[in-house]
């Protein structure tokens, strides 16, 4: 991977001089150099992995001594000198050439922003670090003075620390493209363990080992699925001798707690679970630790004194013996990862050499040489960090604010490339006992790229669902069942991330980069390729029980996942829901797959399944699987299943034959169809199966508006096609609908009346004449807006 000669760019693409050098990567990507010494560096560094880039052609002339060199997309002018204002300029050329669209050395970018290294302590917006993505067109990022990764991996100084390094990216608009060559510099993102994307427990508590095991039972039997069991830092023993220090730092099991942690570890993982255990590893090993001696002796420590092995994230000598006897014991009794709770600042000992980025480097290359796909959990440690996931996003206020900016923070980042943020659902410490804002962080952290729940030490916060009001409780169940059942989809989702370079989450300005509505809603996202997420992150209204969320549609007909209520996009509105949903829609062709079991934290490829189609469109989606044998997508380990939705009159839904390793499938495996947007007028059916054809009666739920079948179990090299003639689309209900509304909504019996008349008389005029009508009766505001969604959705 750290190869120089593999990584070095193609020497076509460099123009140099005595103490300059310009890398054209791409026609839009340009690496500027400077050094007063002449020393410039082609290894890989804390930022780039890979500069070994096809040759892009420019051209290159002089102009009263300045070099100009032209891109098909950039035009740069350059003195030749030390890098200033003056001296350096790039301009990007063509449509997206506007007025901000030229940069000067030392210019800030006005880029969309990228994350930060933690939410500790936040309680509502902070403030973010740049990224590589601009409306003005442009954005730079500094390598200046990071580390060199040597071939081994190891990180040393650069020669000339005080050498410029800098990377301009001039995409303009094209987002995408410029996250894919981002990805292409400093490396793909791994791919995650399928058992990361299920929910994952986790509570600072003082367990014991049969109190953990108890609590898993009872999951178990309240039909909640966990896959990842995390244990927080009272595994280790906390209460020592003062003269080692404090006990926040520990490598040695509390036996008390856990009397048998090798048998422990195997029950979770005989029930399905992956364990992760937390470190605070900052003051370094001691000598009331197991692995004092042996470790000690490796570094040549005075143990007749107990001296402590102090933490030194930049020796590599320290970081072997680190692993070898502090870590991979502990691996060896069964702990599938780490979760490096690293809080102490970014002073390494070495100039420009941040401790959380060496722990996270030297942590993911352990995790990636003893195991098929690497894992850590660990904060961002600025650009690069997505080579190393999974993301923990620290100690958030358990306040509504807090909610309410996590859903722009976790999409944002992916403007610089990190798309796997977890976050302490529920919010961590403080703040106040809210059971309906528990269950709408819940609810967004199932649209999330993970699920933790997650809380402080503290006897009155966890976040078992029957801690909380029943009919929350009963909700929060639901919304578990649903994120496990998401696996296969998410997993496809985690392929595209590694292999195409495009995140789980993404901001709707990636699709729309022109449409201004786009950048006004940053708390809605792409969820994958299918649906876009709408959390909810304020109370329901007291009039109507719902809440709002203020959303943009792109173009085209979309349909709420849970709702069934169809829309037409290109437009901005308030969507209204209750506490059983939030809004995430799906566009019109839409296919998301699901797991059909529903019992059992097994996220194995599933034997049977439940495929979502939307009506209104045309639609394709592969699902892939595989047999996580890689940590690069590798064709050989993988299947993938191609689906076709052909929409007309006459409907055509086809599972093709699975194309690639078979192998990894189950033998056989059900689906279970459902179609939303049809009308209530059952459907010609037809089953074909490898040529075969049988008739295939089906259900209609008028609650969503949606017909279910169930397919015959099927090979992985069969054909299955859904075959639906006399097909036409549904309408919104919206008698049936204003109805319910009005039912639940906390107003006087003679207002509910006087709408649902209006509703009955006028609804035969439109949806607009309805609605002006209703104005007249002076509602409340939300209770208005409610029914003009429904009134004008489609």
């Amino acid at each position: 991977m750290y190869s120089t000669d593999a990584i070095r760019p193609d020497p076509r693409a460099v123009l140099q001089g005595d103490t300059w050098r310009i890398t054209v990567l791409t026609p839009r990507l340009v690496r500027l150099e400077y050094s007063q010494t002449g020393q410039f560096t082609d290894s890989a560094t804390q930022l780039a992995a890979d500069r070994h880039f096809p040759p892009a052609p420019f051209r290159v002339s002089e102009c009263g001594g300045s070099l100009q060199l032209t891109t098909e997309f950039l035009r740069l002018t350059y003195d030749k000198g030390p890098f200033s204002s003056t001296g350096l300029t790039i301009q990007i050329t063509g449509k997206d050439s506007l007025y901000a669209s030229v940069w000067h050395y030392g210019d800030e970018p006005h880029d969309l922003g990228g994350t930060a290294r933690t939410l500790d302590e936040a309680d509502g917006a902070i403030p973010l670090e740049h990224g590589v993505l601009s409306a003005d067109g442009w954005s730079v990022l500094r390598d200046t003075g990071s580390g060199l990764v040597n071939e081994e991996g190891t990180i040393s100084p650069r020669p000339d620390p005080t050498a410029e390094d800098l990377y301009f990216f001039g995409y303009g608009r094209d987002y995408l493209a410029c996250l894919r060559d981002f990805y292409r510099l400093t490396g793909p993102v791994p791919l995650l363990p399928r058992y990361a994307l299920g929910n994952w427990w986790s509570r600072y508590y003082r367990y014991t080992q049969s109190g953990y095991l108890a609590l898993m039972d009872r999951f178990r039997q309240e039909q909640i699925p966990f896959t990842v069991a995390v244990i927080d830092m009272d595994w280790h023993v906390t209460e020592i001798d003062p003269r080692y220090g404090t006990g926040w730092t520990g490598f040695t099991w509390n036996r008390e707690l856990f009397p048998d942690p090798e048998a422990f570890l195997q029950t979770l993982h005989q029930q399905g679970l992956r364990t992760t255990l937390n470190l605070h590893p900052a003051e370094g090993v001691r000598a009331c630790e197991d692995c004092y001696a042996p470790f000690a002796a490796f570094m040549g420590t005075d143990t007749a004194h107990e001296d402590p092995i102090p933490f030194l994230p930049a020796d590599p000598k320290f970081m072997g013996g680190y692993f070898r006897f502090a870590l991979h014991p502990l691996e060896e009794q069964g702990v599938d990862f780490w979760w490096i709770d690293w809080q102490q600042g970014t002073n390494s000992g070495v100039a420009g050499l941040d401790p959380l980025w060496l722990l996270n480097h030297y942590q993911y290359q352990d995790s990636a040489r003893r195991h098929a796909r690497g894992l850590i959990f660990s904060r961002y440690a600025g650009p690069g960090s997505h080579r190393y996931p999974i993301g923990f996003s620290g100690d958030t206020i358990a306040t509504w604010d807090s909610l309410a900016f996590q859903p722009y923070f976790t999409a944002n980042a992916s403007n610089i490339g990190y798309g796997w943020w977890s976050h302490d659902i529920g919010g961590h410490m403080r703040g106040v006992k809210d059971d309906e804002m528990a269950l709408r962080w819940l609810q967004f952290g199932v649209f999330s790229p993970i699920l933790r729940l997650h809380s402080t030490n503290n006897e009155f916060n966890s976040k078992e669902p029957w801690q909380y009001e029943e009919s929350i409780a009963r909700r929060m169940k639901q919304f578990l069942r649903l994120r496990h059942r998401l696996i296969p989809y998410l997993h496809t989702m985690n392929r595209r991330a590694s292999e195409e370079g495009e995140p789980l989450c993404q901001p709707m300005y990636y699709k729309a980069p022109y449409a201004r509505e786009a950048y006004a809603v940053p708390n809605e996202y792409w969820f994958g390729t299918e649906l876009v997420a709408c959390p909810i992150t304020e109370p329901v209204d007291r009039h109507t029980r719902l809440a709002r969320f203020s959303a943009w549609l792109p173009e085209g007909e979309w349909t709420d996942l849970f709702t069934g209520l169809r829309y037409h996009g290109g437009r901005k509105l308030d969507l209204y829901r209750p506490l059983d949903s939030i809004p995430v829609l799906a566009k019109a062709g839409a296919l998301l797959p699901l797991d059909g079991r529903t019992e059992g934290n097994r996220c194995d490829n599933p034997d049977t399944m439940e495929l979502r189609v939307f009506a209104g469109a045309d639609g394709a989606f592969s699902l892939w699987e595989d047999d996580g044998e890689d940590d690069r997508f590798q064709p050989e380990h993988w299947a993938e299943t191609p689906i076709t939705f052909a929409w007309g009159e006459d409907v055509c839904l086809t599972i093709h034959p699975a194309k690639g390793n078979r192998a990894c499938l189950p033998a056989a495996r059900s689906w279970r169809v459902e179609v939303f947007g049809l009308s209530a007028n059952a459907p010609a059916t037809l089953c074909e199966q490898n040529g075969q054809t049988l008739p295939l009666a089906g259900e209609y739920r008028p609650e969503t508006g949606s017909w279910v079948w169930q397919l015959p179990a099927a090979a992985p090299d069969a054909s299955l096609t859904l075959r639906l003639t006399g097909c036409t689309a549904g309408d919104n209900q919206v008698e049936d609908r204003a109805f319910r509304l009005l039912h639940n909504a906390q107003i006087s019996f003679d207002e509910k009346s006087a709408v649902m008349d209006t509703v009955r008389r006028l609804g035969s005029q439109g949806g607009g004449v309805v609605l002006s009508q209703l104005l007249t009766l002076a509602l409340p505001p939300q209770l208005t807006g409610a029914l003009a969604e429904l009134l004008t959705a489609l």
